[in-house]
């Protein structure tokens, strides 16, 4: 039975991982959930080789994400920031954007303001998954909201597609 380290998770035993494992840990001030997914029992150290590479870059890998974030709204064809951002400036309260907005300033407009406010909140890790390794949850804030602008990755943190999702 070998066992593997992985930041955040400890100990796993590659012989008999558990289909799912999460934590909370602190990322730039804010509390995010990261969690771990395995379609079997078993998996082999080059998998768990990746999880941990992607999970000692998060910092870069967020980066490259939000990168993606903006270059989908600055994008005319673009439309899952725009609309993310659009949306909640149409169906919640004023009152409740004002801790994110300062609705007096004429300066930034205030889907500029909230473009600034989108933070990861989850990280969701698929080395399993053929089609998609990390997905990555952004949000204006979880008392505010429940829907995500969602970016899935692979790997090595390059785009596969984003959405928004609740």
């Amino acid at each position: 039975m070998a066992e593997y380290l992985l930041p955040y998770f400890g100990q796993l035993s590659t012989d008999n991982v558990e289909e799912y494992y999460d934590v909370n840990i602190d990322f730039n001030g804010n509390e995010i959930q990261v969690d771990l997914n395995f379609e079997s029992k078993n998996t082999d150290a080059a998998k768990l080789d990746q999880v941990k590479n992607y999970l000692e870059n998060i910092e870069t890998n967020n980066k490259l994400a939000k990168s993606y974030l903006l270059e989908d709204y600055h994008n005319e064809e673009g439309d899952t920031v725009k609309f993310y951002l659009e949306h909640h400036l149409e169906e919640v309260e004023q009152d409740e954007l004002s801790t994110l907005i300062n609705f007096d300033d004429v300066t930034v407009e205030p889907e500029q303001q909230l473009l600034t406010k989108l933070e990861l909140v989850r990280i969701g890790l698929y080395p399993d998954n053929e089609e998609g390794f990390a997905i990555l949850d952004y949000s204006i804030g979880k008392e505010i909201t429940n829907y995500l602008v969602v970016i899935n990755t692979d790997q090595n943190g390059q785009l596969d597609y984003m959405a928004m999702e609740s």
